[in-house]
């Protein structure tokens, strides 16, 4: 519809987390160096923030910038603790056994042999805050315990909402705070920020960057509060009322048309 009127060779503002669509910002930017040091020194990290901050797109930007380590990604980790070690055999590509001891040794000769081949390996959770109990976090950090007398095996990274930061404070969780070695919490973009962002979007997906008037990014800025997810919706919606106007560049009265169809 508006991608030839506006000169875009794909959607800019798609929901799917495509790390060729990752912005730099300076947290964004901050938060993928954190995790690269956290998979350099096989730690455990901790990544939060609000729905939509793009905390998974950075994951998927991570796993494509270190993509010569074994990546094991968790989308959905409402997973008992034998659950959690069938899927990460099974990412691994091991025979799932009927005893837990017999499958962790799997896993770790595993670990071994990545290592041995110069890979890191990553266990990736996303959703960490919908992880269903105390037993499944211990079996994360009995995970970290594969190491050598010189290195861990293992990176585990948790990605989830601010929930789970919270949830880790509790003295429930002390002895997995002992481990986890990097935290960060990604926060919204401001106005400036915003603006680059859709600007940046917009140019990997081929078109201007002058599709908005600065009266019209300002408003996404305030509608959306800096939110991506927020973001990249109200801008498609402002693409597609601008569209049916005909209008170039989109104004401040079509975004706030757009917005008044949305509930944030």
């Amino acid at each position: 519809m508006f991608k030839e009127f506006y000169g875009f060779r794909e959607r800019p503002f798609g929901k799917t987390p495509d790390p060729r669509f990752l912005f730099p910002s300076a947290e964004h930017e901050e938060a993928l160096a954190r995790l690269e040091y956290a998979i350099e020194e096989r730690d455990m990290a901790v990544l939060t923030g609000e729905i939509g901050s793009g905390k998974t797109t950075i994951s998927r930007a991570l796993m494509d910038r270190n993509d010569n380590d074994h990546f094991i990604l968790i989308v959905n980790p409402r997973l008992s603790p034998n659950q959690l070690l069938r899927e990460i055999a099974k990412r691994l590509d091991i025979e799932p056994k009927h005893y837990r001891a017999d499958l962790l040794d799997d896993i770790s000769t595993r670990f071994m042999e990545m290592n041995e081949e110069k890979k890191a390996v990553v266990l990736v959770v996303d959703e960490a805050q919908l992880i269903p109990g105390k037993n499944t976090f211990d079996e994360l950090r009995l995970l970290s315990n594969f190491q050598l007398d010189d290195c861990n095996l293992v990176s585990i990274i948790l990605i989830g909402q601010p929930e789970l930061r919270e949830r880790l404070k509790h003295s429930t969780y002390s002895a997995l705070r002992q481990r986890i070695g990097m935290w960060y919490h990604l926060g919204n973009l401001n106005a400036e920020e915003t603006s680059a962002y859709i600007k940046h979007r917009m140019k990997v997906a081929g078109g201007g960057r002058d599709i908005f008037s600065a009266e019209a990014t300002r408003l996404i800025a305030e509608k959306t509060k800096g939110i991506p997810r927020l973001i990249n919706s109200l801008a498609t919606n402002s693409l597609l009322t601008g569209f049916q106007k005909e209008e170039k560049p989109i104004s401040a009265a079509t975004v706030k048309e757009a917005a008044a169809e949305m509930v944030f």
